[in-house]
């Protein structure tokens, strides 16, 4: 329970509950109303509002000369908006900054941000300030009858409740803000679009939210850039009051680097180049050699992004760093604003125009009734005058003679109050001849100008064609053309991995301690290479820099890794434990390396294997993946590229001396399991621990090594017509001398 103390001084007893609930909705309504939401009428929050009449007030117009930033912030929340003055300098600040505001409001002086970090603007006492020549659309009519004036936080002083705009300027500058359960966000517009919509919808009520977005093309950033938005996604954003543009950095080709000209809504070109740094450094970006800003005030964003080599497809590179980085993002769109009626709501652009509209007619009006109340009150002051003028004499003999003369006018002449008041004020030097003439152009000048007021409060058209005509001359004068392109594009792509790194040669060398390294080009000789004490080369391959290096260990699990993140072969390489987790007592026996459509031939000792796409050993787990099923007692042998599938000749060869030659083609491909017999093993010579010891491919040209120990058989392809016959049969012996077979190998 809660006590609350009533007008009277007593307490009432209220639940916490219902306390709780009405103070903060008390508070909920105060942000939304009065901090964090903009009117639709003058497009301000309170705040802002309160900033442009402080400085109005104290005489910083566009042509008068800065002040410091103190002043204004001080008078703000001294006399108008009692708050932090960090928070209200912030507020002048972002009104100031021309990458942040499409229409700047405040023209500053000295360091008001920049687009890198736009929070690094000086202390407000280093700072000088005064309103923007575009503030007078603001703040012209003020003095003309066209505001309610409320009082101020203590009541001392009367501040207007809305500013009088000529323009929509809610649209033109946009505004965020984050209120409880609600949020605005309002892209800037082009003015000239926006007043050219405004016409269209004055003079034809019944325009459509299509015929207005042919005027009114997509929001119009102050930083330019492209917005890459469908032009349906951009239409129903319009109608629906909210939605998502995507915006888009300019970039152009200078020689062979890329110039990036203008960057999205909001975005630090220093993060910009951050995020691509951070790429680089990981390796992940290595098309690039080097980035520069050269920003400068002749070019206000100029970022130089050079490509490795001219080699590079720029289009490619681009559309990955849009994908990856802020050079592209899409901005949040949500047209919440407070109404005409003081309630916020989200609205579309029909209704926003219609509604700015209304409130742009209901201010002409006053500002056409404040003029004509002062032309009547003038003229009824001027016929005083003129009667006065008639009867100078007599008037002069009243005034002497009298004691109280007021009264005696207005008897005798039938003058009221006003008239007989403003005659008695009247100085000697009024009481020339030329003054009557004076008078008497000034009565008929204002006759008409009153017959011309009273036509137009009559007439709606003559009214809407006010309104369309100063409209116009706004746009006129400060209206300027679109800086944000508008191209539909689609949403970028990031390249893979192996689309960034450059395609080179390379060989792939694993150490039969399993040690792996990689080494430039396929000259290399791995055998001379120097290795670790108690290590010796186990296994090579050879491939490109942009291709998956797939290792097989002795459980016939396989393995992948990016050729590009392997150490140089000038080191001793690293341990592929350190990448991979094979099974306790598994060690690494082969390597593979090429494209994922690559066929390669997979055997195990018991004579079985299958062919299989490179793409079935990739894998991005750190366990790998069974590939290999092996029959119990048998190991894995070696990976066997199969360079021809169609015209490839198997040859298999026991340890016995057994050989079989076969066409590839006639042994099915798989992608994984134990296979099909390569060559058979009778039952009796498998217990006597014959095994297969090799199973390679040779394409026509290419010559087969047999291994016998130290010695070995250079067989052409013509030389293993001998041993041909069908898969799965025991083949032939070698000759003597070679009936104690090793491994197989081909010829370089």
């Amino acid at each position: 329970m809660s006590d609350q103390k009533t007008p009277s001084g007593d307490f009432d007893r209220v639940p916490l509950r219902t306390y709780a609930e009405r103070a903060y909705l008390d508070y909920a309504m105060y942000v939304v109303l009065d901090r964090a939401l903009p009117h639709v009428g003058d497009g301000l929050k309170p705040v802002q509002r309160r900033i442009i009449y402080a400085m109005s007030e104290l005489g910083l117009s566009a042509a008068a000369k800065h002040k410091k930033s103190a002043r204004t912030v001080g008078d703000v929340i001294g006399k108008f908006h009692p708050h932090g003055d960090s928070a209200c300098y912030e507020a002048m600040v972002l009104m100031a900054q021309p990458f942040s505001y499409r229409y700047p409001l405040v023209d500053g002086q000295g360091n008001f941000g920049s687009p890198d970090d736009p929070k690094s603007f000086a202390a407000m006492r280093y700072t000088e300030s005064r309103l923007a020549p575009y503030a007078r659309t603001l703040l012209a009519e003020l003095g003309q009858g066209t505001a309610d004036w409320v009082p101020n936080f203590d009541g001392t002083l009367k501040e207007p409740k809305l500013l009088p705009a000529r323009l929509p300027n809610l649209l033109l500058n946009g505004g965020q803000g984050i209120a409880v359960g609600m949020a605005t966000d309002i892209p800037p517009h082009n003015l000239r679009e926006v007043v050219s919509a405004c016409i269209r919808l004055l003079e034809r009520p019944s325009t459509s939210i299509e015929e207005l977005c042919e005027h009114i093309q997509g929001p119009d950033f102050p930083t330019g850039g492209e917005i890459i938005s469908s032009r349906e996604d951009i239409m129903a954003l319009y109608q629906t009051g909210h939605g998502a543009v995507r915006q888009r950095a300019i970039w152009e080709r200078e020689g062979e680097e890329v110039i990036i000209t203008a960057l999205p809504h909001q975005v630090s070109p220093a993060k910009v180049l951050e995020q691509i740094a951070a790429q680089m450094q990981a390796k992940k970006l290595p098309l690039i050699a080097d980035l520069r800003d050269e920003s400068d005030h002749e070019h206000p964003t100029r970022l130089v992004i050079v490509p490795r080599s001219n080699r590079v497809d720029l289009t490619a590179l681009m559309d990955h760093l849009f994908a990856t980085t802020d050079l592209e993002r899409s901005v949040r769109v949500n047209f919440n604003v407070i109404g005409n009626d003081g309630k916020p709501g989200v609205r579309n652009l029909r209704e926003m125009l219609k509604e700015w509209l209304a409130y742009r007619r209901q201010t002409v009006t006053r500002r056409l009734e404040h003029r004509l109340d002062q032309v009547v009150d003038r003229l009824h002051i001027l016929e005083g005058l003129l009667i006065a003028f008639l009867n100078i004499d007599e008037v002069i003999h009243i005034i002497r003679t009298e004691e109280e003369p007021k009264p005696v006018l207005m008897e005798r002449f039938g003058l009221t109050g006003t008239q007989a008041e403003a005659i008695l004020e009247l100085k000697l030097r009024h009481l020339a001849k030329l003054e009557e003439f004076k008078i008497r152009g000034e009565k008929d000048e204002l006759e008409a100008e009153r017959k011309n007021l009273e036509a137009t409060l009559g007439s709606a058209a003559r009214l809407t064609r006010l309104i369309r005509d100063e409209l116009m001359a706004d746009a006129e004068q400060y209206g300027d053309e679109r800086r944000s392109r508008l191209v539909q594009r689609e949403a970028a792509q990031a390249l893979k991995e192996t689309d960034l790194v450059p395609s080179e040669p390379v060989t792939v060398i694993v150490s039969e301690n399993g040690w792996v390294r990689a080494a430039k080009g396929h000259e290399i000789k791995p055998e001379e290479l120097n290795y670790r004490a108690g290590d010796d080369f186990l296994a090579a391959s050879r491939g490109r820099s942009n291709q998956l290096a797939c290792f097989l260990d002795t459980s016939g699990r396989s393995y992948s890794l990016p050729a590009h993140e392997l150490p140089s072969a000038r080191s001793l390489g690293e341990p592929l434990t350190g990448r991979f987790s094979p099974p306790s007592g598994a060690a690494f026996c082969s390597v593979a390396i090429g494209s994922p459509e690559e066929k390669v031939l997979l055997a195990s000792s018991a004579g079985y294997g299958f062919v299989t796409a490179l793409e079935n050993l990739h894998t991005r787990q750190k366990a790998g993946k069974q590939l290999l099923s092996l029959p119990a007692g048998s190991t894995v042998l070696p990976i066997a590229p199969v360079a021809d599938a169609e015209e490839g000749v198997l040859i298999c060869a026991t340890s016995e001396g057994y050989l079989l030659a076969y066409y590839v083609a006639e042994l099915p491909e798989l992608a994984r399991g134990k296979g099909n017999k390569l060559i058979n093993i009778p039952p009796k010579a498998r217990k006597a621990g014959e095994t297969m010891v090799g199973a390679i491919v040779v394409a026509s040209g290419q010559d087969c090594l047999v291994w016998a120990g130290q010695r070995y058989l250079r067989m052409s392809w013509s030389d293993t017509e001998n041993y041909w016959g069908e898969r799965a049969q025991r083949g032939r012996k070698l000759p003597r001398g070679f009936q104690k077979v090793t491994r197989l190998g081909l010829a370089d």
